[in-house]
């Protein structure tokens, strides 16, 4: 542990995730500096925000525009916020200084206690964190869901004991800057391409995911997906004792789907749990993985299969997520505004039993369309285009065989919208699954995401 007591220690950013870490920082004796790059940052509204957070006057400074290298002088720690490059320049040049870089991930983990249960992975990461907090809510006494999730881990921190059980979703990004993060039970969901504008090749992408085992030992557990090529290469490396779950195999031991059941396997013996049409609230191929995944992680943490189920059966979707929103006129309209890659919008299409008109586009990642494409199997009846990518996909779509005449454009959300109105009829599903991000159009995918269900509603 890095002696913060009295020191300087500089701060990336001024959302959630840096007004958390200036937070934590300054109530155990550290001098935050809080660095924005953007020079019309309101520094009134940010030391506001401080100090209502810490509960007396703030001590931070706060610089913005052009980062100035004089405040890394007797700096040994820099926190960033997932959503700086940790190969920026200005954090590069910090590395060279021999300054530590650690996210709000770690800062968190050096000030909390008891036992943590992080999960990562492409898609599913939410679902499955907000399935696996209710679990432990209703079994044990203390319990924070913190995270990529919404809720700052350093908020969480200080008030955490002994006894405190900590479900975290964790994305890639931040997991690039652990050190001695040490959950007691890891998940990697599944790992398909995405963020490789940030990550730059998969095979980083990729190595960033697993570096939630980093520090785990064979007394730890680690769940993952025996249908996705890399997380079950990586079972045969990884650290911790592996769990599987498979939605295509029986496995003779971990957790499987087979005939709408899902079972537990144990040396060859199978035991069944649950019906996935009966005793889940959730649709899809996804939600069935992110269900055993939830059981998986669940029993390793040590609750009981009979307390697993019972709050499985009460669980419902999370918004943005395969969100049946309403059924106007014979048409039902599903949100999946959180499907920001192609990998989480074609669990999107799996899951829809009806024709459907299909909300795509948005922000370019990079990303390439054709098994998001491939996987409409003549159920996109009319796919409506927006956003930067609206081109890329359209041509994508032609070259794999999708009818041209099936692609309409459309220059705003609310115009995509009608369209999607006007083209489905009594029996078909409006789906808003993008596959890409929202900049650009909205500030996120929840600002997207309920857009669509006002739009819905008002119907």
């Amino acid at each position: 542990m890095i002696n913060i007591n009295g020191k300087k220690v500089i701060v990336i950013g001024t959302g959630k995730s840096g007004i958390g870490s200036a937070v934590l920082l300054e109530k155990n004796g550290a001098l935050p500096v809080i660095y924005d790059g953007n020079d019309k940052t309101d520094a009134d509204a940010v030391k506001n925000k401080l100090t209502q957070e810490l509960g007396f006057s703030t001590k931070a400074q706060l610089v913005t525009g052009n980062f100035p290298k004089e405040i890394t002088q007797g700096v040994e720690l820099c926190v960033l916020s997932p959503g700086v490059p940790v190969d920026a320049d200005f954090v590069l040049y910090m590395k060279e200084q021999g300054i530590h870089i650690w996210g709000e991930i770690e800062l968190a983990y050096q000030f909390a206690k008891g036992t943590v249960l992080a999960i990562t992975g492409t898609n599913g990461k939410t679902t499955t964190t907000s399935l696996v907090g209710q679990i432990m809510q209703e079994y044990f006494e203390q319990v924070f869901i913190v995270g990529n999730i919404g809720n700052p881990y350093t908020e969480a921190a200080p008030l955490m004991t002994e006894k405190t059980v900590s479900v975290a979703e964790i994305s890639s990004f931040q997991l690039e800057t652990i050190e001695a993060f040490h959950p007691k039970v890891s998940a990697i969901l599944n790992i398909t391409p995405d963020h490789l504008n940030r990550h730059h090749t998969m095979e980083n992408y990729v190595a960033a995911k697993e570096a939630i085992t980093l520090n785990q030992t064979k007394d730890d557990f680690c769940i993952l997906n025996y249908e996705n090529a890399y997380t079950r290469a990586f079972g045969e490396r990884c650290p911790a004792t592996v769990v599987y779950f498979s939605s295509a195999k029986r496995l003779d031991d971990g957790i499987f789907y087979d005939g709408d059941e899902i079972y537990l396997a144990k040396n060859k013996k199978a035991e069944r749990l649950l019906n996935v049409k009966t005793d889940m609230n959730l649709v899809g191929i996804c939600n069935i993985e992110n269900v055993m995944a939830a059981i998986g992680i669940s029993m390793s943490a040590g609750v009981p299969m009979e307390n697993i189920l019972a709050t499985i059966r009460r669980f419902v979707a999370v918004e943005h997520r395969i969100e049946f929103v309403a059924e106007k006129n014979g048409v039902v309209y599903y949100n999946d505004s959180k499907a920001t890659n192609t990998d989480a919008a074609i669990q999107g299409i799996r899951a829809m039993e009806r024709p459907t008109v299909l909300i795509g586009g948005g922000y370019d990642k990079g990303s390439e369309y054709d098994d998001w494409i491939q996987s409409f199997d003549k159920k996109v009846k009319k796919l409506v285009l927006i956003g930067q990518t609206r081109e890329a996909i359209a041509a994508c779509a032609q070259k794999c065989g999708y009818p041209k005449e099936n692609i309409l454009f459309a220059e705003s959300f609310r115009e995509a919208f009608d369209l999607c109105v006007k083209e489905a009829c009594a029996g078909d599903a409006v789906l808003l699954s993008p596959a890409c991000a929202s900049w650009g159009m909205f500030p996120n995918y929840e600002v997207r995401g309920d857009q669509f269900k006002e739009y819905v509603n008002s119907l």
